[in-house]
Order: C-alpha cells, then sequence, then structure tokens
C-alpha cells in the first residue's frame, strides 16, 4: 500500500538494456530490418534512438542474450523521490547510478534497483537531446507522453508481478486476455503506468507454475508512426532472412495492427500502429477472449520449436523465480 501520493501519469517506459554478444546481426535488425537509427558508442556498446533522445535502446556485450534492465522516465524530481523513498521504506537496496551510465542511457539522476525476473529497474529524470538529426529508415516513432512502447514478461507469478509495479509505479490494470495456444491456457494482465494502453504486459500459464520462455522477457513493442512504417520494415524483415515469430495481425484488446519478429537475442520484437489511447475517466478493465481479431499466425514454428518450450516449462519448475518479495507483497486480489 503506497503511502506517498501517486506517480501514476509522471512514468514513462523511456529506454531498454539488452546484453548481446550479437553486435553484428543486432545491427543490420535494428537499422537495416526495423529501421531504427543506429549509433556506435565503442566496441562493446552501441544505442538505437527512435526519436530526439540520445538513447532508447542500449546494447552492451556479454552473454545474456536478454533484456537486463529496464529504465523509466520520471518527469519531476518530486515523482522520482516518491518512487526512491518507496523502494527504501520497504528495504530493498538502490543505487546511484555514475555519471558514465547516465551518459551512456542519456540521462540525468539515475537510480536502479532489483526488478521481477532479473530485470533490473531503473529511474531517471530529464533525457538529454542529441545534437545529430536522426538517420533511419522508418518516418518516425511514437513515444512523448505515452513513452516508447512496452514489454511483455512470462510469470509463474503474476499476481506478485502485479503487485510489485504497483507498488513502485501505481501501475493500473488495463485489462485481461485469456488466450489458448496448442492446449495451454494462458491469462495476460495489461498494465498502464500513463494513457498507453499498457507499458507491461504479464503472461502466465494457468494452473501450471511453468514459464516456457527461455529469455526474461517475451518481446518489447515500439509502436510506428505511419501504417506503411509498419508494412515496409515487415517486408524488410523478410528481405533480410530474419524469422517473423507472427504475422500481420491486430490484437482484441488495445487494437494495435502489429507484428512480431525475432531478435538476433531470441525473444521476440512487435512493431506496431495505432493501439487506442486510455481515457481515464471511463476506462473499465474487461477480458478479451484470444489475442488478436485477425492474423498473427506463427511463422515457420516447427515441432522442434514446440518441444523447445515444453522443455523450457520443464526446467522453470526447478527455477525459483524472483519477484522482489518486499516489493510484490499483494494487496491485489486477481484471478
Amino acid at each position: 500500500m503506497n503511502t506517498t501520493p501517486s506517480v501514476f501519469g509522471a512514468v514513462h517506459l523511456g529506454y531498454i538494456v539488452i546484453e548481446t554478444d550479437r553486435f553484428t546481426d543486432w545491427r543490420r535488425f535494428g537499422t537495416d530490418a526495423i529501421g531504427m537509427h543506429h549509433d556506435a558508442v565503442d566496441t562493446g556498446l552501441m544505442r538505437f534512438r527512435l526519436d530526439d533522445q540520445q538513447c532508447r535502446f542500449l546494447l552492451r556485450r556479454g552473454p545474456a542474450e536478454d533484456v537486463v534492465a529496464t529504465g523509466w522516465h520520471v518527469d519531476d524530481h518530486t515523482s522520482f523521490e516518491q518512487i526512491e523513498a518507496r523502494i527504501r521504506a520497504h528495504g530493498v537496496p538502490v543505487t546511484g547510478g555514475t555519471a558514465e551510465e547516465a551518459a551512456l542511457r542519456g540521462v540525468e539522476r539515475l537510480l536502479r534497483f532489483p526488478g521481477p525476473k532479473g530485470i533490473t529497474q531503473e529511474i531517471y529524470t530529464t533525457p538529454r537531446i542529441a545534437s545529430e538529426p536522426l538517420r533511419m529508415l522508418a518516418s518516425g516513432w511514437v513515444t512523448g507522453d505515452y513513452g516508447m512502447g512496452h514489454i511483455a514478461i512470462t510469470s509463474t507469478k503474476p499476481t506478485q508481478l502485479r503487485s510489485y509495479f504497483n507498488n513502485v509505479l501505481d501501475a493500473r490494470l488495463t485489462d485481461y486476455i485469456d488466450e489458448t495456444i496448442s492446449g495451454v491456457k494462458l491469462k495476460i494482465r495489461f498494465l498502464r503506468v500513463n494513457e498507453r494502453h499498457h507499458s507491461i504486459a504479464i503472461a502466465a500459464v494457468r494452473g501450471l507454475p511453468i514459464d516456457p520462455i527461455r529469455t526474461r522477457v517475451q518481446h518489447l513493442n515500439i509502436q510506428a508512426a505511419t501504417l506503411d512504417d509498419v508494412a515496409q520494415s515487415y517486408q524488410r524483415v523478410h528481405e533480410l532472412g530474419f524469422d517473423m515469430a507472427l504475422s500481420v495481425g491486430q490484437h482484441t484488446n488495445d487494437k494495435e495492427l502489429s507484428y512480431y519478429a525475432r531478435t538476433p537475442s531470441g525473444f521476440e520484437w512487435e512493431v506496431g500502429w495505432n493501439p487506442v489511447i486510455i481515457d481515464e475517466s471511463t476506462w473499465q478493465p474487461s477480458t478479451h477472449q484470444g489475442i488478436s481479431i485477425w492474423g498473427h499466425t506463427p511463422v515457420g514454428q516447427t515441432i522442434i520449436d514446440k518441444l523447445d518450450q515444453f522443455r523450457h516449462g520443464g526446467l522453470s519448475l526447478a527455477r525459483r523465480e524472483d519477484t522482489v518479495t518486499a516489493l510484490s507483497g499483494t494487496g491485489i486480489h486477481d484471478d
């Protein structure tokens, strides 16, 4: 239960940190396929831009092949200090970012603290504006007041994860989706921290404590400025030989039209267009049946892929999922 004033609306998904050893493939994926702006920092670091901010994706060399941190832009120092106070009040360690770390992310006043599934959470103020103009194939990306997209996570403890983001960021439940894939029943919770339909999605297998996804994240999303940008990047992904996970389709809940490509690190990357914007005065959570109105069909999935998912699900039974217990006390009851 938060005792400080709500920070809802003052928080926006700002950047993602990815650890990978596949720099050559990632550069081709990010610039030539998806269409983002690329900046080489040094031999072990590179960045992608979506807009005038210096960094939206920071890639660093390492073995994880996964997302290792998410950065949340906090509008003002008062809200920043409220979030910091909440974390410290629960006895969770908070570490200040160094000047070099803040510079790499293109931000000021950087703090980090533990997050669910080992994904470090970072908060910052005042993103720095790049001096160089954008050089990218896309005409633009939708960021602004709603942040830069969303992150989707699979979990064996979805209620605790929802509580974590409620306790830290005052996240609100937007809606649910019930879906059955290959006989496995999933429930997906969609959380928002501003008027973007969701900045966090949490998927769980109903009735079974398994996590079928190897990576900490299932997918990332960015929002294209135009439908042409979606279509053209979809074509480039195919032509450059990157794997497509799901074909073009439209979601039931946020109505976003999108496709899912598979990144060089293995998790998926959704490029979407035109999701609904939440009206806080009228919105009520509801449950949708199935993730898509049309499309989003699996592309090139083999029986080996399915068996691999079952193998990872089995391995997850023996693996303890970290929810940062001090910050994920429930106070929330859902199905």
